[in-house]
Parts: C-alpha cells; sequence; structure tokens
C-alpha cells in the first residue's frame, strides 16, 4: 500500500497534505507517529471518567492532528466533538464520542496496514 492509498483508505486529502507539507517522507514521519500517540486513550478515559473538561482537550489535539495531516474524515468527527465537549458535556456528545472511536479505528487501522508493507 502506497501513502496515497492509505489516505485512500482512512478517508483523508493526500493531495491538500502533500501541497503543504514538504516530503512523502516528512508526512510519511508523521503519519507513522500518529498511530502512536495516547491522545485517543486519554479521551477515551477522561469521557468515561466524566471528565469532560479533559476530553475536550484531548478532543482539540486529535482534531488539530488531523487538520495538519490532512485526516479529513477524523478531523470531521474529532471537530462536532469538541464543540460539543466545549463548556462541558451537550446532548449529542455521546452519538459524537462513538464516531470519533470508530473514525480513529479505521485510521488506525489504516495506518497500522500501511506500516505493515513498509
Amino acid at each position: 500500500m502506497t501513502l496515497q492509498e492509505c489516505y485512500e483508505k482512512l478517508g483523508g486529502d493526500y493531495a491538500a497534505v502533500s501541497a503543504r507539507l514538504p516530503s512523502e517522507k516528512f508526512i510519511q514521519k508523521y503519519v507513522l507517529k500518529f498511530a502512536d500517540d495516547k491522545t485517543m486513550e486519554l479521551l477515551e478515559s477522561s469521557f468515561a471518567g466524566g471528565d469532560y473538561d479533559e476530553a475536550f482537550r484531548a478532543a482539540h489535539t486529535i482534531k488539530g492532528m488531523c487538520q495538519n495531516l490532512g485526516f479529513a474524515r477524523l478531523e470531521e468527527s474529532s471537530s462536532a466533538l469538541t464543540e460539543a465537549l466545549r463548556g462541558g458535556k451537550s446532548p449529542g456528545a455521546g452519538e459524537l464520542y462513538e464516531k470519533v472511536q470508530k473514525d480513529y479505528r479505521q485510521t488506525a487501522d489504516a495506518i497500522r496496514e500501511y506500516k505493515s508493507g513498509l
């Protein structure tokens, strides 16, 4: 699997990120780092524990990483969750949280598949 195919699988915008970042090697480096990042674990533990301020910060961090890397699908869902958690948990946050979990799994799975072919 190529990096571009990985982006297609995870619902990302490879063309946009490659226009912004200096090289495929640079993009690859940060895509692989994303798979090892612990922010999703923080989001899950914070949300489950009712610490919505910390869950907000984690969702916001995921959104930012996705914006930088062009992970459009996960960016969209994490952005919606960020807004639902701004100032505390709002109605609908649970469904948005589940969507982020699903999108994150798809993203992480695509990155792992890409990494296994290197």
